[in-house]
């Protein structure tokens, strides 16, 4: 049986228009994909001067994978990219392992937001430019709701040096990350929605 479903059927994700007669199976390659794209796009990673947390693809990634598989599927997979990168494997930002890092409250806050996004994807959040945009700005402000304090904690640091140097520098990026998604999730659906 196909789960395959029409795109204006409430409640579905990018994730359930893939036909599969095993939809364990089929959830088991979706999260651990999902790990394994945010692990690569974390490599994407440019320091920033001043900060001990660089610019990555890992948080677009996870907003992603949060919204294409949806909130049960996107925290198991970004759930199992922080264990995994806590027991070792090197793909955090700038090839790094462990949680004992200023930036691993961000990666926290990946894992709660890949869970509300998925959450408003399932409510159509993913198919118009608009709802899209608010999508990822929801999902990035609980990102740098752990990720800041976290960093502030982990470094001594005031709350508003966290902010300076942990916030500020990555709004232009937000802003384009947010951007390419606003673009990419509703024209995925119009492609899938022709096929469906």
């Amino acid at each position: 049986m196909s789960t395959a479903a029409a795109p204006a059927r409430t409640g579905a994700v990018l994730a359930d228009l893939l036909p599969s007669s095993r939809a364990h199976a089929r959830d088991l390659a979706l999260v651990a994909g999902g790990a394994v794209l945010t692990g690569l796009a974390a490599q994407l990673s440019v320091p920033v001067p001043g900060s001990p947390v660089p610019v990555s693809g890992q948080t677009f990634a996870a907003l992603l994978v949060g919204t294409a598989l949806g909130a049960r599927r996107g925290f198991l997979s970004l759930a199992l990219y922080a264990l995994a990168g806590m027991a070792g494997v090197p793909w955090f930002a700038q090839g790094t392992a462990g949680y004992a890092m200023p930036s691993f409250g961000y990666i926290l806050g990946m894992l709660l937001a890949a869970t509300a996004v998925g959450a408003l994807a399932r409510r159509g959040a993913d198919r118009s430019v608009l709802r899209m945009a608010g999508t990822m700005a929801v999902g990035s402000l609980i990102i740098y709701a752990v990720g800041v304090p976290y960093l502030a904690l982990a470094t001594g640091m005031s709350l508003s040096q966290a902010v300076a140097v942990g916030l500020v520098p990555f709004l232009i990026g937000d802003a384009v990350k947010a951007a390419l998604a606003m673009g990419l999730m509703p024209t995925a659906w119009k492609l899938l929605g022709d096929r469906s």
